[in-house]
């Protein structure tokens, strides 16, 4: 039986630390670390994830601020908007939620924020520091599984990971990471051909596909740490991942379960990026 890693303990540790930090750079600096988080129309999940965002922040002493954009907002408005806080010292990461609608380019208004406060590590720039090794802001899901392993003492030097799924957000900058850390990382998608026979050779798996329960204990080395980015509800509306839980979780050494996982990771270290790019500015 697998054990567990506990996201959501994890997260409120670290923003805990975290409360404490940002308390001590105020009280000796004079520096609050500043986010601003933009929504455009009325999307449900975008709507839950920013309200989380901003209670997390409020709670570990950041100054924050939410500005909601209506559906019909042009891209002419937003970039105005994305350019106003650029400009704005007090803040120090910039976050545009995605999905926008479908009238708005998302990538010109991800390239518009100046990568110095890109905390969702979007921006070019900063996914050509990831690429070469330099990294400043990371994609913040990758980054929270990172420093899971890490937490949880799972040794990635020489092992052999499989990412499935190549997104921007998740699947590419994950394989970047592992890379980094010395693993040897195959990554595949939905165009590669025999996956199953591909994914059981994973000493570490990370599944970010978003469809429910697609990876079932046939898929699975007995031993692997597994990690489920997935948010996906099934045919009863439950809440569930990418990973059928029930049926992996016999066989692996470490299981990210679905709610309680990678999920309260991510917005955590979208306040500790935030928290550094305010830091930069001081050094």
């Amino acid at each position: 039986m697998a054990r567990l890693i506990d996201g959501k303990g994890l997260a409120q540790k670290m923003q805990a630390e975290l409360a404490e930090k940002v308390a001590n750079l105020r009280e000796k600096e004079g520096v609050v670390p500043g986010l601003v988080v933009i929504l455009v129309g009325e999307n449900p999940a975008s709507q839950i994830y920013v309200r989380n965002k901003e209670r997390s922040a409020e709670k570990a002493g950041f100054f924050s601020e939410t500005v909601r954009l209506s559906e019909d907002t042009t891209q002419e408005e937003l970039l105005d908007t994305v350019e106003q806080y650029n400009q704005d010292s007090r803040f120090h990461g910039i976050l545009v939620q995605l999905p926008l609608p479908d009238h708005i380019d998302e990538e010109k208004v991800v390239l518009a924020i100046d990568p110095d406060k890109d905390v969702d590590g979007f921006h070019h720039v900063n996914t050509g520091r990831l690429w070469s090794g330099k990294p400043a802001m990371i994609p913040c899901t990758p980054a929270g599984i990172m420093k899971m392993f890490e937490v949880y003492g799972v040794e990635l030097e020489g092992k052999n990971a499989v990412v499935v799924g190549r997104s921007n957000i998740v699947g590419k900058p994950m394989a970047a990471l592992l890379l980094e850390a010395n693993a040897t990382v195959t990554s595949t998608h939905s165009r590669t051909k025999d996956l199953s026979n591909i994914t059981r050779t994973a000493d570490v798996l990370v599944v970010a596909i978003g469809r429910s329960k697609f990876i079932t204990a046939d898929y699975v080395k007995p031993g692997a740490v597994v990690i489920d980015v997935g948010m996906n509800r099934d045919d009863e509306g439950k809440l569930s991942g990418d990973v059928d839980f029930d049926a992996v979780e016999p066989l692996a050494d470490l299981i990210t379960p679905v709610p309680g996982g990678v999920g309260p990771m991510t917005i955590t270290m979208l306040l500790e990026q935030t928290y550094e790019a305010a830091l930069r500015t001081i050094r």
